[in-house]
């Protein structure tokens, strides 16, 4: 069974044994590349018995040797009667855009053998995933907190697949009655608003008058457009911004310091130190960036040029103290969303290369109570914010 997208591009392949067992499937990502599933690949898992995930340039002929690279695996399913939604074993490993068009593939069949609803039960219940699985799914019922409830496994999840389109100019589209995500060249760009969940979404798809643009958006505006496309996901023009003179500078410290108190709060707390710890680690400068609003280095963050003059604008229109209070507080928050993932991701590092009794000693400790802390932290960084502005 063959999947194609309108252009006539392979989407999926998927093969049955004779019996009407999954013989193997294969998905293609956004990358052109594709991810294949071997099922009931082997017992070595914490769950027991787990299919497994492969990357490879193309799928192989079958009966061919398969040329390609084991990724992770995950909770094995009835393929022919599909009824839960798996848990990978190492999601971090799988390539971008890669969870997402497996658990298309899971509500595509799904959808075709009737389900109605499926579980997520596993013990990895992440905000990443659940962002994921609203790519292909919807969930119910619709209580006040959906994450929350996703996170108690109080959510069932409806199939609702998207369809893929993709072009050869490294262009992949998802639609679902509208454009909601486009990828190109490896950046992704999501619509902000997903059932009822509004998405952090930098990198963002609007409406226009032209037709669907894909921009850099921050402090509820865009800041530069990239993409033109129409309403069925056909590319109309890349957009190629004006670029930005300018020198870099340092950021004032205490925003860094801020940066870092604001991704620790939303963060587990036992991995707080380690974070003020990488965020301590980096120095924050502005200065101009292709394409993106923050550039990550390893001791250094630039922030993009752009955010800044978007920044000064609004303070500047801006009458009243706490009103302009207000809007640098909402800059820290954005750049602290940029930069949060780095950040979790070295203090994640730091922690796993403790001695196993320091790590013990961090988990059980629960990281700091630094609420006073955070809060005088994120208003000291306000204030630094303003004062850089109005120099």
């Amino acid at each position: 069974m063959t999947t194609r997208d309108r252009r006539g591009n392979l989407v999926s392949e998927v093969r049955w044994t004779a019996a009407g067992a999954l013989e193997s499937a294969w998905v293609k990502i956004p990358d052109g590349s594709w991810l294949g599933i071997e099922p009931r690949a082997t017992t070595d898992a914490p769950w027991g018995l787990s299919d497994r995930l492969w990357h490879a340039e193309r799928p192989p002929e079958p009966g061919a040797r398969r040329a390609a690279t084991p990724v992770t695996t995950f909770e094995a399913l009835d393929w022919a009667r599909i009824d839960h939604i798996p848990a990978a074993a190492e999601p971090a490993r799988v390539p971008p855009g890669g969870g997402a068009a497996v658990l298309n593939l899971i509500a595509e069949l799904a959808l075709r053998q009737g389900a109605r609803r499926l579980a997520y039960r596993s013990p990895y219940p992440t905000e990443a995933l659940f962002l994921i699985l609203l790519e292909s799914f919807r969930y119910e019922p619709e209580p006040p907190d959906p994450l929350a409830a996703f996170m108690a496994g109080g959510l069932e999840w409806v199939p609702a697949p998207h369809e893929r389109v993709f072009a050869a100019d490294g262009l992949s589209v998802q639609l679902r009655g509208r454009v909601e995500k486009v990828v190109f060249h490896g950046a992704a760009y999501y619509r902000p608003d997903w059932q009822g969940i509004v998405r952090h979404a930098p990198r963002r798809v609007r409406e226009t008058r032209e037709g669907v643009v894909c921009s850099l958006w921050a402090l509820g505006r865009p800041l530069e457009d990239h993409l033109l496309l129409s309403a069925d996901g056909t590319l109309l023009r890349v957009l190629e911004p004006r670029p930005v003179a300018c020198v870099a500078r340092a950021i004032p410290p205490a925003v860094a310091v801020g940066v870092g108190a604001t991704v620790a709060v939303g963060s587990a707390p036992a991995l707080a130190p380690f974070i003020r710890s990488a965020a301590g680690a980096c120095a924050l400068e502005w200065g101009a960036v292709a394409r993106d609003l923050v550039a990550l280095g390893p001791d250094r963050i630039r922030v993009s040029e752009r955010l800044r003059r978007g920044l000064a604008e609004a303070l500047a229109a801006t009458p009243g103290r706490s009103a302009r209070a207000a809007i640098a507080l909402a800059a820290v928050a954005e750049i602290a969303a940029l930069v949060g993932d780095m950040l979790r991701a070295r203090a994640q590092a730091a922690l796993a290369e403790l001695p196993p009794e320091a790590q013990a000693a961090a988990l059980e400790a629960g990281g700091e109570a630094g609420d006073v802390r955070s809060a005088q932290e994120i208003a000291g960084a306000v204030e630094a914010l303003l004062v850089d502005l109005a120099a």
